[in-house]
């Protein structure tokens, strides 16, 4: 039976939260007084389905289903966790929770997006204060994996514990901010950063695109994978983050920022920034935007994710315990099952299908699939041998976009001695897309010659062989490149 989240309030974040609930498998209902809520959330939805399945290289739950809810009553009973993202309105707040609790499971958690009120703020009139956390996180709320998990003394540690267990679950980041602060973390430092390109701007030394350029260009694409302090200590050389702040630290004393001082927003400087900011981006439609962003996002998460770095650290992790563990299926009567994943937004070309090097990147995945079946895992490998492909031929009969789910099921041909022939079949909902045929060869890592494999793993080739044996030579094996005349 599927976990229920009720989303309490379905603007932007609200509905990033139903949108990352939803695609990580849990059904969601959703209660907004706006009657245009189901189509504001049905565009962030659309978003998410053709974003967030390609960061896993691995299918995702099923999804949940979508429900939304005249009354708040209706919509928290039996849910499991609660989130709310009304306006920013301490009053409104409050009222909200003395309504829910009223109908809730006094085990779920009730959790706030609040940018910036303290739980214990929240918890005043409560009639279980214990029962309300903040759980601030960060737009798209559906991508972007940190969420910042902030208890008040109130709250008992199984709560908090319980809270973080179902946020790594959706495969976001909770960090557990431990006193209660103005802002928590993320948004103080945001807020820095702010007020100086305010002033930069005031004063006539940047305009907001030269602002964000210095940011995107620059700074921005270290802090995305290595944060602030690591950074800088990386610039201290091999001395480390004590030689970086004898060198830099006097800087601080240096009349460089503002930061305690900020400018009055006056009537010209809104209009200014507005002005300056139309100029920069008010060609582009909202929506082409955020897709903009999320392209970006997705292919720097999966560039982290291949180096295995920050927050691609996360995604690996998440993928793992989605996946469970890795095992030949019991029958072998039919092709094996290598791969099962969406295509990601970075594997699409200007042609708006997946490139036919992601074909081959594919069925090369597939192929390190079945040799992890097999026995040739990490530990055989690192033992000296290993497979290496001899030679490959793949025939692109169909194209795919991004976010289509692709299975590729496999048929060994042959498995005996040094050779292992695969044949792959690509396919999503039934439509065949392309093949894939591949000879490997076993080699010895240390002559980089042929060798002998290992007699249990080639026993467990043999077997899959033989019973593979007995299925219809796929169409399309053995085949050439073919030329068809005019």
């Amino acid at each position: 039976m599927r976990q229920v989240a009720a989303i309490i309030g379905g603007g932007v974040i609200g509905g990033g939260w139903a949108a990352r609930f939803l695609l990580m498998g849990w059904d969601v209902r959703v209660f907004d007084p706006d009657p245009d809520a189901a189509r504001k959330l049905g565009d962030v939805l659309d978003n998410a389905r053709r974003s967030l399945p390609g960061l896993s290289d691995v299918a995702l739950p099923a999804e949940g289903q979508l429900t939304f809810h005249d009354a708040m009553s209706e919509s928290v009973s039996g849910a499991a966790w609660i989130q709310e993202s009304v306006p920013e309105r301490l009053t409104l707040k409050r009222k909200v929770y003395q309504t829910l609790q009223e109908h809730c499971d006094p085990a779920a958690v009730i959790a706030s997006s609040t940018s910036g009120f303290k739980p214990s703020q929240l918890q005043g009139c409560a009639t279980r204060p214990a029962q309300i956390i903040v759980a601030h996180p960060f737009n798209p709320v559906y991508l972007l994996p940190l969420v910042e998990v902030v208890p008040s003394a109130l709250n008992p540690p199984d709560l908090v514990e319980k809270a973080k267990a179902v946020l790594t679950s959706l495969g976001m980041y909770p960090l557990h901010v431990r006193a209660e602060i103005d802002a928590h973390i993320a948004d103080r430092l945001l807020e820095a950063v702010w007020r100086e390109a305010l002033w930069l701007v005031n004063d006539g030394v940047a305009t907001t695109a030269e602002v964000d350029d210095a940011i995107r260009y620059g700074f921005g694409l270290r802090w995305a994978q290595m944060g602030l302090f690591e950074t800088y200590r990386i610039a201290g050389g091999e001395a480390g983050m004590r030689h970086f702040i004898e060198q830099f630290g006097p800087c601080l004393e240096w009349p460089w920022t503002k930061l305690m001082d900020v400018p009055k927003l006056t009537d010209e400087l809104i209009d200014k920034i507005t002005d300056q900011s139309d100029q920069q981006s008010g060609a582009v439609s909202i929506r082409a935007l955020e897709r903009a962003r999320d392209d970006n996002l997705v292919t720097i998460l999966r560039g982290l994710k291949a180096r295995d770095w920050g927050a691609g650290t996360l995604l690996n992790a998440h993928d793992r315990r989605i996946e469970g563990p890795v095992a030949l299926p019991d029958d072998l009567s039919h092709p094996i099952a290598t791969m099962q994943r969406a295509v990601p937004l970075d594997w699409t070309d200007y042609n708006g299908h997946m490139t036919e090097a992601r074909y081959l990147h594919a069925f090369g995945e597939a192929t390190d699939r079945m040799m992890l079946l097999i026995g040739c895992d990490a530990a055989y490998i690192a033992a000296g041998a290993s497979f290496f492909t001899a030679e490959t031929h793949i025939r692109h009969l169909d194209e795919v976009h991004a976010g289509r789910v692709i299975l590729i099921e496999t048929q060994v041909l042959a498995g005996a001695g040094k050779k292992m022939h695969l044949f792959h079949r690509m396919s999503t909902d039934g439509r065949l897309l392309a093949t894939g045929e591949h000879m490997l060869i076993h080699v010895s890592l240390e002559t980089r010659s042929a060798s002998e494999p290992s007699p249990v793993l080639a026993a467990t080739l043999e077997r899959v062989a033989q019973a593979h044996a007995a299925l219809p030579l796929p169409e399309g094996a053995g085949k050439g490149v073919g030329v068809r005349g005019d």
